[in-house]
């Protein structure tokens, strides 16, 4: 059996079983298959159709495989994994916001690649206002870099772009870009954030497959508010891991980020969205590949 872990390295995956007489297949991401390069469809587009099993992350992206012509009955959805945090020090989210200067701020978390189809720059514009009316001691604090990814033309929505937005609108003092960090500071962020924003735009050529930011945050017990967009229904259990807003409406992520914010990151809000991701702790997803994978081993031992 060999595995692709994306469909970039479909081909050798296939070519590989080829050559020792085993069987392929591929673990399949939303940007494998919407990339709009006329060469990767061309080449790689094909391989992902003759993989004898086709992985995918979330219930949109089979939709999608299923779009570029890969057959339903080889399509498989197992959700990423995540690592189930231990309990963390009562000092560790007071520490980042002191280290940030956010003592009593309410404070915004985004995480993640500042790629365009993220909806930073949006969010700041159409979104931000709104909240800051009613909660004027808000603050977005934003962790991740602008890299551009291998398969695509990174767009807007880089800190450039985004801090250009905030000052426009007087909301310099309301953003806060602190680009990559360490695991034990991204944990620290999620300790101290009283809600996470995931205000993703649906954009050709791009998809977010699943929303791994989102079941993070569910992990160290912070809600997320996302727009509707890709895998995200999948990551996000409406109304006990988070609330998703239908995709575009501003007016409608603010009113429910303001209701968070109202209501505060109690303990039983917490431990709803920690339960909620106990299911995609990463033993589990072993066993979930490991039950495809065998099988389809056993199908070549059967026939």
């Amino acid at each position: 059996m060999v595995l692709a872990g994306s469909g970039l390295t479909a081909p050798i995956a296939m070519f590989a079983a080829w050559l020792a007489g085993g069987r392929s297949a591929v673990y399949a991401h939303g940007l494998d298959l919407v990339v709009r390069h006329p060469l990767y469809r061309a080449l790689w587009l094909p391989f992902l159709r003759r993989c004898e099993l086709c992985i995918v992350n979330s219930r949109n992206t089979a939709m999608l495989a299923e779009q570029v012509g890969v057959s339903p009955e080889r399509i498989v959805v197992i959700h990423p994994g995540v690592e189930l945090p231990g309990p963390n020090g009562d000092g560790i989210g007071m520490g980042f916001r002191q280290r940030h200067g956010l003592i009593g701020k309410k404070l915004l978390l985004s995480v993640g690649r500042l790629t365009a189809r993220k909806g930073l720059r949006e969010f700041v514009r159409h979104a931000l206002p709104q909240i800051m009316t009613v909660n004027p001691d808000a603050v977005l604090v934003v962790i991740g870099d602008g890299a551009p990814d291998a398969l695509k033309r990174a767009g807007v929505g880089n800190v450039q772009d985004i801090r250009e937005c905030a000052h426009a609108l007087g909301l310099d003092h309301a953003v806060q870009m602190l680009g990559a960090c360490s695991e034990s500071e991204l944990a620290a962020a999620y300790a101290a954030a009283d809600v996470c924003v995931f205000p993703l735009l649906d954009l050709p050529g791009d998809v977010e497959g699943f929303g791994m930011v989102a079941i993070e945050a569910a992990a160290h017990g912070l809600p997320t508010v996302a727009f509707e967009v890709g895998g995200v229904a999948d990551a996000i259990a409406d109304g006990r891991s988070g609330w998703l807003v239908p995709p575009g409406d501003y007016a409608g992520m603010g009113k429910r980020i303001q209701q968070v914010l109202e209501t505060g990151r109690t303990p039983e809000v917490c431990a709803e969205a920690r339960r909620f991701s106990e299911a995609f702790e990463w033993g589990l997803f072993g066993a979930k590949m490991r039950e495809a994978l065998s099988c389809l081993v056993n199908q070549r031992a059967s026939a």
